[in-house]
């Protein structure tokens, strides 16, 4: 969610190549679905069409020249977002959860290790002596996971009565290029590990995204009035979320396509 977070489709994507279209290079993915959807991803500004198995090269190329302008605003966009440096996960560095700025104090300890808040300013890591920064990262990782599988039921009960959807399963991973993106065949959404550094409103607009992609795919009409009925607002929560630092550093792509 660059722009915000895009469904998965459930249908295996079939071809995949790159076109070059006004001096941008363009991922073309073809899948059995209905309608073409195009993206620009951060942090690098990729640009991706998932287009229907029906459409040849000439129309995707026509599609994207029709969208240049907007493609060329979001690239700009994304290149004057700041950019947090390498984490190191040393004392003294800025870390985030749930919106709110920490500063990290790492205690070396041959008692219990773990992660903890202090006094809404401290982010307390406790590692065993000589711990490495890998490992260090992995600790606080493993932490955001649990903190939101923590948040993540209580934001389900409380949507998916609205939306009139229910989510069959959710899983949490750390991808690359994407919020949040979803399986509507078998019911299943995937949630960014990232998600836990922004704030609860983020969260909960990136789980209803992903809700009402389960019954909508595409980013159209119905899906904004879905949208706007269930989450007045949504937009604003869009632009909170997109507004943030961007990491720099390398991800695991995610599972499934757009």
């Amino acid at each position: 969610m660059s722009s915000p977070p895009s469904a998965a489709s459930s249908e295996r994507v079939a071809t995949s190549h790159r076109l070059e279209v006004g001096g941008i290079s363009v991922e073309v993915v073809r899948k059995r679905i209905k309608h073409l959807h195009l993206g620009v991803y951060p942090p690098q500004g990729r640009v991706r069409v998932a287009a229907p198995m029906r459409l040849d090269d000439d129309a995707v190329r026509s599609a994207v020249i029709s969208r240049l302008a907007w493609i060329r605003r979001k690239r700009a966009e994304f290149a004057r977002q700041p950019r947090q440096s390498r984490r190191e996960f040393v004392s003294g560095e800025s870390h985030y959860f749930e919106g709110r700025r920490y500063r990290l104090a790492v205690v070396e300890s041959t008692g219990r290790t773990g992660i903890r808040l202090r006094n809404k300013a401290w982010m307390e890591m406790r590692v065993r002596p000589a711990t490495g920064r890998d490992a260090r990262e992995a600790m606080l990782y493993s932490w955001y996971r649990a903190r939101l599988r923590d948040r993540v039921p209580e934001v389900l009960a409380e949507w998916e009565p609205r939306i009139g959807v229910r989510v069959a399963d959710w899983r949490i991973r750390r991808m690359k290029t994407r919020w949040g993106t979803c399986n509507a065949a078998a019911g299943r959404i995937w949630l960014n590990s990232e998600l836990a550094k922004k704030p609860l409103s983020c969260l909960e607009y990136v789980v209803v995204h992903e809700m009402v992609h389960l019954v909508e795919p595409s980013h159209n009409e119905r899906f904004r009035e879905i949208m706007d009925g269930a989450m007045p607002g949504w937009p604003l929560r869009a632009d909170e979320l997109n507004r943030s630092h961007l990491p720099d550093e390398e991800w695991e792509e995610s599972p499934n396509g757009d």
